[in-house]
């Protein structure tokens, strides 16, 4: 048995409970982990309030580090003592874990298991952002928005060191503060500011190619006019909540605009991509390029303090458990 945080039914973070799970030795194709380090996500959020739907119960969490302490059947590129990093649907908030062969990659020696757990999902997410669902070139001036979360200091520190000018909104000035010190140029207190006027200001009415949103609702549908003709809005999250239905109209009336909803599980679906993404992101890592703000630090049992300051808004860059 180990320790584990689990839902039994949806709700707030108070559901998150923990206890101990009985994990098993690996089947086929799969290996056992202990992990040291486990990434907080918006996405555990949607598990954990039914927004995006899972049988009950379930172990929280989607993204981890750890060491391989047992290889099932099969299983030929990892062996006992590997240090791996994942992302995964569910079972992430554990002591140890089972997890596919398939879908974990193995660690450079220069990332530590804390920067991993807290850099997988975000800065793959990231990857494929900026490098693939619109690929970002040096002298564009890109909108990020949240830009001071957990995914938008990393997408402000790797689009800054493509050469974009990135234009970012937060919510306070400490905020500002640590966009700033974080690749992005200009910043917009989205709660003083009107956000598209500041970007018609800084733009000089020229607007932005693109505009990556993990926010949702309170940003559509003004984030369209933040951009030129035939630019794409990119939803990647839906902090604020979703973004109902829309008339595509709009996109017709705003410029022949683009829009899109990514998810990593479609960008990494095939194992060619998966060790490609993680690639460019280790790279961009261990050579300095992009840091990974680990901002905040919870024992495995405080999972539902970490939930709750997630949703306050309370935190900034990368919040971990260690179990």
């Amino acid at each position: 048995m180990v320790a584990a945080v689990r839902v039994h039914k949806i709700g707030g973070p108070e559901v998150l409970t923990y206890e101990d799970v009985d994990v098993g030795p690996p089947g086929p194709g799969q290996l056992r982990i202990k992990q040291y380090a486990i990434g907080v996500n918006f996405i555990d959020v949607y598990f954990r309030i039914g927004m995006y739907p899972a049988a009950l119960p379930f172990v929280a969490g989607n993204e981890g580090a750890g060491e391989v302490v047992a290889v099932g059947e099969g299983v030929t590129n990892f062996k006992v003592g590997d240090r791996v990093a994942y992302v995964v649907g569910l079972g992430g908030y554990a002591a140890e874990r089972l997890l596919p062969a398939d879908r974990a990659v193995k660690l450079p020696a220069a990332i530590s298991y804390e920067q991993a757990a807290g850099m997988m999902l975000k800065g793959m997410t990231v990857q494929y952002l900026l490098r693939r669902t619109f690929k970002v070139e040096k002298g564009q001036t890109i909108l990020v928005h949240a830009a001071a979360g957990g995914i938008g200091l990393i997408l402000c520190q790797w689009a800054a060191h493509l050469g974009a000018i990135v234009i970012g909104t937060v919510g306070s000035k400490e905020k500002a503060a640590l966009a700033q010190a974080n690749g992005c140029r200009h910043t917009i207190l989205y709660r003083e500011e009107d956000f598209v006027a500041r970007v018609k200001d800084i733009t000089r009415g020229e607007l932005c190619p693109v505009v990556y949103d993990g926010v949702g609702k309170t940003t559509f549908p003004a984030s369209l006019d933040c951009l030129a003709p035939l630019g794409f809005f990119v939803s990647f999250g839906s902090a604020s909540g979703p973004i109902e239905a829309f008339n595509l109209g709009l996109l017709t009336q705003k410029g022949s605009l683009y829009a899109t909803r990514p998810t990593l599980n479609t960008y990494t679906a095939k194992r060619e991509d998966l060790d490609r993404t993680a690639s460019d992101l280790f790279d961009v890592v261990t050579k300095g390029y992009v840091k990974i703000p680990i901002n905040q630090t919870y024992p495995l049992k405080d999972a539902a303090k970490a939930h709750r300051e997630l949703e306050a808004r309370l935190t900034t860059g990368t919040s971990i458990l260690i179990p």
